[in-house]
């Protein structure tokens, strides 16, 4: 596809996708960015998964985007990922939930959902192995550290981190994977990778304390504006929105913390 033909949207750095070919040209154009900062770093691009966000998406877009070959999609919240899942029962799609969980919620997630990459209590562990061994199933979940010190992001911090891996192992219905994290959201690309950093650090940490604990040790961070970066600081799966699907009326610092 040539650049004339990339689909259009209001802000040129993201591109609305409606079309199969719309979606299919914004996957390639993302993951060549990937390639390029998997390369800069020695590192081979078939190690680091692309999750598609389709927060805000209408139901209809997303069918188009399943259409183009997606097969796992991330929400932030878990009432739009449980309405979208059923609309979409009909195709081939799994569901990933990325953002802030309440226990009320947990029933819905064990419902679901794939994969689960907000953990960060053990209130919520508690309640998710509760409602998976009632479902008969278990669960993929990412731990989420705040690496960015800031109040209004979700995670623990990095000191609480080794205790809450030892307590896991309690519940048994819960598959460990790695690590996940929110970057600072400023332009600053120094403090972007600082907070990048920090969670390859402490993954690595807890790979030599208790490699039984950290499951495979992937790390999901990079978003939309941060991907590239995360990819170089060693990320194995970036959580992508924007770029993929379009630009959306609100920025990040509005959807995202939620709460």
């Amino acid at each position: 596809m040539s650049k004339m033909d990339a689909p259009t949207g209001a802000d040129e750095r993201y591109p609305t996708a409606f079309t199969v070919d719309d979606f299919r040209y914004n996957l390639a154009a993302v993951e060549s960015r990937i390639a390029e900062a998997a390369h800069r770093t020695g590192r081979d691009p078939r190690e680091v998964t692309l999750l598609p966000v389709s927060k805000t998406v209408p139901t209809e877009r997303v069918r188009v985007a399943i259409q183009s070959g997606m097969r796992l999609l991330g929400e932030n919240k878990v009432q739009e990922a449980a309405r979208k899942n059923g609309e979409t029962a009909d195709l081939d799609v799994s569901w990933s939930i990325i953002g802030h969980l309440q226990t009320n919620k947990a029933r819905d997630v064990a419902a679901f959902a794939a994969e689960f990459q907000a953990l960060d209590r053990l209130r919520v562990a508690e309640a998710l192995d509760r409602r998976l061994q009632a479902a008969g199933r278990s669960l993929d979940v990412f731990v989420q550290v705040n690496t960015s010190a800031e109040d209004s992001k979700f995670g623990m911090p990095p000191e609480e981190l080794p205790a809450f891996l030892e307590a896991l192992p309690s519940y048994e219905t819960l598959r460990v994977r790695g690590l996940m994290t929110l970057a600072i959201l400023t332009p600053d690309e120094a403090r972007v990778r600082e907070c990048f950093s920090l969670l390859r650090t402490l993954r690595d940490q807890a790979r030599e304390d208790a490699p039984d604990l950290i499951g495979a040790g992937e790390l999901s961070m990079g978003m939309s504006g941060d991907y590239q970066i995360a990819v170089e600081e060693g990320a194995t799966c970036v959580r992508v929105g924007q770029a993929i699907f379009g630009a959306r009326a609100l920025p990040d610092s509005y959807y995202w913390p939620e709460g």
